[in-house]
């Protein structure tokens, strides 16, 4: 009995992990660009929608944008800001700007992956500032995570950017997380059932 008591216990800590491994694995951000976030706002009807997500050290942003006043000319993520949403910070990804992102237009989406453990995908302004990859790694994911971290669309009509959300830390959905604990217990319910019959 006392053997089916610590395997029952060690089967909780199991599943406990499990589910902390999907909440922990599952870093995701979203950002709501407007002109109304711009430091100075501005009165540009532009709007944007975007989503992050951080597997390992693969940073993948993706969204759209569209009734901007000028045309696109930058985007990156300035990161961090002295205080969380408000202020303004120093570019901290890839310059001049997204690699993938449509120049010269006024409307239109991309999707950029950026690997955290190369160099190419910041500033080298941040770089140096954080002292080296690991730290502007480290300094961006927590910028994001304290809300300190914004993407910024500039155009011709606001060359400092027209545009502009913070980014907001997005929690997993109930349902994924309930489903991993489900099958964890069902999992370790077949195998007590196993224990006890001997098979």
């Amino acid at each position: 009995m006392g053997s089916l008591r610590n395997w029952s216990r060690g089967v909780g800590v199991a599943l406990a992990l499990g589910v902390t491994n999907v909440v922990a694995g599952a870093q995701s951000w979203t950002a709501i660009l407007n002109g109304a976030n711009e430091s100075p706002t501005n009165a540009s009807p532009g709007t944007g929608s975007f989503t992050f997500s951080l597997t390992g050290n693969v940073l993948t942003i993706s969204g759209s944008f569209t009734g901007l006043l000028g045309n696109t000319t930058a985007s990156h993520i300035h990161c961090c800001t002295a205080a969380s949403l408000t202020g303004t910070a120093g570019v901290a990804t890839e310059t001049p700007s997204f690699a993938n992102l449509p120049l010269g237009v006024q409307s239109g989406t991309f999707s950029e992956l950026l690997d955290l453990t190369q160099a190419s995908s910041f500033n080298p302004a941040f770089l140096t500032a954080q002292g080296g990859i690991d730290n502007a790694r480290v300094a961006l994911i927590n910028g994001m995570n304290s809300g300190k971290a914004y993407l910024n669309i500039h155009s011709t009509q606001f060359p400092g950017g027209e545009i502009r959300g913070f980014l907001i830390t997005t929690v997993p959905e109930p349902s994924s997380v309930l489903l991993m604990a489900t099958g964890l217990f069902g999992i370790a319910l077949l195998v007590m059932r196993r224990r006890r019959e001997g098979i």
